[in-house]
């Protein structure tokens, strides 16, 4: 079984930084994209910034120069630094990742989330 925690959300102020963190556990064959999402009260769920395995990196526009995903694929990690955050940003940010089982059976996970709360 294959398990994604997420840690490092919290409450900070406007213009402030976090960085949260997702580390992938348990059996599997290969990782290969990696992704954050994050969902507002009476919103749908958004990609902000994704990842692949030859790290090419994309970008809601909302984040764009703000934001920055990476991965340690050592570690089986994958980071989101949030710099100059907005009241705007306040959401559950979930971590996603997909590739192979062992087996070759296709591997998409998500984490629990973790809250992100921005005040004024």
């Amino acid at each position: 079984q294959v398990r994604l925690v997420e840690s490092g959300g919290g409450l900070v102020q406007a213009g402030g930084s976090l960085t949260l963190s997702c580390a992938v556990s348990g059996s599997f064959f290969r990782i290969n994209t990696m992704a954050w999402y994050r969902q507002a009260p009476g919103k749908q769920r958004e990609l902000v910034a994704g990842i692949t395995s030859s790290w090419i990196t994309n970008y809601a526009d909302s984040v764009k120069g703000r934001f920055t995903i990476s991965r340690e694929n050592t570690k089986n990690t994958v980071y989101l630094q949030m710099n100059s955050l907005k009241i705007e940003d306040t959401a559950v940010y979930y971590c996603y990742a997909n590739g192979l089982l062992e087996g070759l059976r296709a591997l998409n996970s998500w984490g629990q989330g973790t809250q992100v709360t921005v005040s004024s």
